[in-house]
């Protein structure tokens, strides 16, 4: 079956500080998997890049240029893949802190798949405790398979394992359906 379907944008945002880790592998391999079943575009904001440009502004208008231009880039974006590494039990506070300068109404109708590393199954829940929600206040549609993974389901490579990768495929269908399905969402003004 041939899908057609416009080319969309998918901005994966990786909320590790290290451009290299197992959040980097899960967000490029969900991106992949998205890529290969609808046409798309794929651009990359990692939190150590964007760090310098975001993680000084308390507010928006704070924003370097090069730091409004990740917004922008964030807030354009047709499907959003976000991966968070777990620290103390929580989402990395830099990734909320890029949230916080996200235009409230910029995402509304977007899609998301979410994704989350960890050293435990024990923060597990994670995506449904705190990324689902933070999505939700955004009003984004969230794919339903979230995937998350510990440290020992990485090979040597930090290739993550079978378990994983079918985890990834599920969320991947998940999204390329919601994108095939949706119309492209228009910018909503801000009030």
């Amino acid at each position: 079956m041939t899908i057609h379907l416009a080319s969309r944008t998918i901005v994966t945002l990786n909320g590790s500080p290290r451009s290299s880790s197992r959040t980097a592998a899960i967000v490029g391999a969900i991106a992949t998997a998205i890529a290969a079943k609808v046409p798309v575009t794929v651009k990359d904001v990692h939190l150590g890049d964007a760090a310098p440009h975001l993680l000084t502004a308390l507010s928006r208008d704070q924003a370097t240029p090069e730091g409004e231009e990740i917004l922008r880039t964030i807030e354009s974006a047709d499907l959003l893949v976000i991966g968070t590494p777990v620290y103390r039990a929580s989402i990395a506070g830099a990734l909320k802190h890029i949230f916080d300068l996200i235009d409230r109404d910029a995402l509304i109708g977007r899609i998301a798949v979410l994704s989350a590393t960890g050293g435990t199954s024990l923060h597990g829940l994670i995506g449904e405790h705190q990324l689902r929600p933070l999505l939700s206040f955004f009003r984004v549609f969230t794919a339903p398979t979230f995937v998350y993974a510990t440290e020992d389901e990485f090979d040597a490579a930090r290739l993550p394992g079978p378990a994983v990768q079918e985890r990834i495929a599920r969320a991947a269908e998940e999204a390329a359906h919601l994108l095939i399905h949706s119309p492209a969402p228009r910018a909503i003004a801000a009030e």
